[in-house]
């Protein structure tokens, strides 16, 4: 064979007997405009340019795999190596087609990454010698949790592309190697050129899953909005072809009839007419017109329109008017008063005051009343009272549980659904803007992520600032100075500062015994008879009935439970005298065990206060007062000091001050010294699963660790209050009125107290202090000579 050697324009030999020799390590370039080519992927590409012909014509003749190239610049006819990308894809002609166009199309199968090292010269098309990339084949769990994201997001995709065959959406769950799913999402999810190149060139398995993610994200957002916005071109489109062919046949109509359009000029016109009559202010006319004028130029099919209708509506039918004056009469207003509710002097008589100076003063801005007491006590019927000791209409808010200040300022407009905050929805209610408006429940607002709405509050309580209240509904001023506002609530602890400071606090306390046996006669009795169907003649409370039901079952500071068990009591009557077994019921006491079961309350004090080392302490609790037993043993040991019953640092702090102070009395008291160094002392409070805490039982503590010690019980007719300190001082406490009632409800008849709640005696109710003997301490000294046996 004859060798017929030519070199290029680089020196290097280039064909042997005019055929193209190109080295093992060199590869035909072919490059390609718009299209990335990855492994694994079979795809027909088409070739016009003579270059990229003779490149692949060669390729075939040789039967050797070619270089798939993205060509960057697609301006460019003939590309250079600064035209193409640096990485591409090896890969086999499976098939060479000439059309009868001319033109060239090849299927190539895509085999693997490779880098160019450097283009040869010296052949009529583009070789160069490349680096094949090996597929990279690691796995941790970071790639598998990529690979999952990225199946779940290229089939969401694929639901949005029309010729992704279910064959492709089975491919892409049944793959398991990153690289190749990857590179299978990247070719058919549509992604733009430059993406899939940038996916080409990631060599590093995590790297390119994370470009592939990124891409698909910003894929499928452009895939929803297209979606979405093809839908509603398509129901715009309807809608008004619908829209217009209605109106026409409306037109049509009304004028057969010479109706002209006068059904829409008719809702106008009366809008028109009670914007008019409302008597609003000049700024609120002037929206209202504003919003009838744009409601006017609306179709009434528009999601719009719905909107002012609906504002317009709130806007007509709140009341703006000046409200009538009241005409309140002080002795019908303590008519009412006494009529709706027994005892409570103190309180009927500060709310006649506020009623006398309303009367002299209409239009001064007199205090918010705040009602605090346990619950079942009244307060919501004593803002009920006043409403018709006034004459003015009653409305009530519950603000338990509300966390969203929009419940109060209400919400803006531009959402749909909107509604006006509580304050202004109870005003259209009441149809008055000088109604009594309670709000219940004060102490159980929230707060959250939608804002404060004890905050919006400060707006509505405060008579200098609520004459121009704005609901961002509204979002108009409104006068809320001619209202009357009572608010409720059990605890003030809960109120804020600035919330509370802008109410006048009236605390309402517990019933004693005489008073719950009056107002079951008076109204629990009657209205339990109305609502178990029962005529006064078929049923009869006697007097010790009502008494066992308010000793035995019941123990509160309110009323509710000794309704709920006179109800219990109706109801059985009702099913004896329905069954025809009986005509009417005499309750005696003896029968209550028979009808509501055994008692449910013991006079435990007697039981527990008879070993040395038990005490009763009185406590306060949000619900109103009750007794505490405080009971301490000893055990060999050496000196520690043992507190159970679910105590908090302030209570645990008391029983450790209490102890103290027993060991310096110890001389006193005639208790060995040394003892203490060989016992171990445990303090318990009962009712283990109930959280207690604070200094008022520091007394209780001290004498229960004193009897234990001297070995003499405790009184079981005495209980006791107050803080201790270690130089023995007994000091004040709050809570003295609820307390000395649960002393009195649990038979007690002696209380201990600090001599410096003295004063606070006032506010007990005149039965207590009739019933009770009430002790004051200067020090621990006084306790003990006054609550141990002798």
């Amino acid at each position: 064979m004859s060798l017929d050697w030519q070199e290029g324009s680089s020196g290097r030999r280039v064909a042997i007997d005019g055929v193209l020799v190109i080295p093992d390590d060199a590869m035909v370039i072919v490059p390609i405009r718009n299209v990335v080519l990855f492994p694994g992927m079979i795809l027909p590409l088409t070739i016009s340019r003579e270059q990229s012909v003779l490149a692949a014509q060669q390729a075939v003749k040789t039967e050797r795999a070619v270089g798939i190239l993205l060509q960057r610049n697609i301006e460019v006819e003939v590309p250079g190596p600064d035209d193409l990308g640096l990485v591409g894809t090896v890969a086999n002609i499976l098939r060479y087609v000439t059309l009868p166009d001319n033109t060239h199309v090849i299927v190539c199968q895509g085999l693997q990454r490779f880098r160019i090292v450097e283009y040869l010269q010296g052949y009529p098309f583009l070789v160069a010698r490349i680096g094949r990339i090996d597929e990279p084949e690691m796995t941790d769990s970071q790639i598998e949790a990529r690979i999952i994201q990225l199946r779940e997001r290229a089939l969401e995709v694929l639901q949005f592309l029309p010729q992704a065959s279910q064959e492709l959406q089975n491919a892409v769950k049944s793959i398991g190697q990153a690289g190749a799913l990857a590179d299978l999402v990247a070719s058919v999810s549509e992604l733009k050129v430059a993406d899939r190149q940038r996916v080409l060139e990631c060599v590093d398995l995590q790297r390119r899953l994370d470009v592939v993610l990124d891409c698909l994200l910003g894929r499928l957002e452009v895939l929803r909005l297209s979606r979405e916005l093809d839908e509603r071109t398509k129901a715009n489109i309807d809608q008004r072809q619908r829209e217009y062919l209605l109106r026409e046949q409306l037109k049509s109509i009304q004028k057969e009839l010479g109706e002209g359009d006068g059904g829409n000029s008719i809702e106008m016109e009366t809008l028109r007419k009670a914007i008019a009559e409302a008597e609003m202010p000049e700024e609120v006319v002037k929206q209202a017109n504003k919003e009838l004028r744009r409601l006017e130029r609306m179709s009434d099919g528009s999601g719009e329109y719905s909107m002012v209708r609906a504002y317009l509506d709130w806007l007509v039918e709140l009341p703006w008017k000046e409200p009538e004056p009241d005409h309140i009469e002080i002795a019908e207003a303590r008519r009412i008063l006494d009529a709706d509710h027994f005892g409570l002097e103190q309180i009927k008589k500060r709310i006649v005051e506020f009623l006398a100076v309303r009367k002299l003063n209409p239009s001064g801005h007199g205090p918010i009343l705040c009602f605090v007491g346990p619950p079942g006590v009244g307060k919501t019927s004593l803002g009920q009272s006043i409403a018709r000791a006034l004459g003015r209409k009653f409305v009530r808010a519950s603000l338990g549980g509300v966390h969203d200040e929009a419940e109060i300022r209400g919400h803006r407009r531009t959402y749909i659904g909107a509604l006006p905050g509580n304050i202004i929805q109870a005003i259209r209610k009441a149809g008055s803007r000088g109604c009594v408006m309670m709000l219940d429940e004060i102490d159980k607002l929230g707060a959250g992520i939608q804002g404060d709405p004890s905050s919006a509050l400060l707006e509505v309580l405060d008579p200098e600032q609520n004459n121009s209240f704005r609901d961002n509904y509204l979002a108009l001023p409104y006068d809320l100075s001619r209202m009357l506002f009572i608010t409720t609530a059990n605890v003030l602890d809960n109120i804020p500062g600035p919330l509370r400071d802008r109410m006048e606090i009236i605390q309402l306390p517990g019933y004693t015994q005489e008073e719950k046996l009056e107002i079951a006669r008076r109204y629990l009795v009657g209205r339990q008879l109305i609502q178990n169907g029962l005529r006064e003649e078929q049923i009869e409370f006697t007097e010790p009935s009502l008494l066992a039901i308010i000793r035995d079952y019941t123990r509160e500071a309110g009323v509710r439970s000794l309704e709920r068990e006179i109800g219990a009591v109706c109801r059985r009557a009702a099913v004896n005298i329905a069954e025809g077994t009986i005509h009417a019921l005499r309750v005696e006491a003896s029968d209550l065990a028979a009808i509501l079961g055994p008692g449910k309350y013991d006079n435990e004090v007697a039981l527990r206060t008879g070993l040395a080392g038990v005490a009763t302490g009185l406590a306060w609790t949000p619900v109103g007062g009750d007794i505490l037993f405080i009971e301490a043993s000893r055990t060999a040991g050496d000196g520690k000091l043992i507190l159970t019953g679910q105590l908090g640092d302030v209570m645990k702090e008391s029983a450790q001050a209490a102890l103290t102070l027993v060991k310096t009395r110890a001389a006193n008291l005639g208790i060995d010294a040394a003892s203490f160094e060989k016992t171990n002392v445990h303090v318990h409070v009962p009712a283990g699963a109930i959280p207690k805490d604070g200094p008022s039982a520091g007394v209780a503590m001290f004498i229960a660790l004193a009897s234990l010690f001297v070995d003499r019980p405790v009184r079981n007719d005495t209980a006791m209050t107050g803080e201790v300190s270690l130089r023995g001082l007994v000091l004040p406490v709050g809570g003295i009125k609820d307390k000395v009632l649960a002393a009195m409800r649990a038979g007690i008849q002696r209380v201990l107290l600090p001599a410096r709640n003295r004063r606070d005696l006032e506010e007990v109710p005149l039965q207590a202090k009739e019933r009770l003997e009430f002790i004051f301490l200067e020090n621990v000294d006084d306790a003990v000579r006054h609550a141990m046996r002798q």
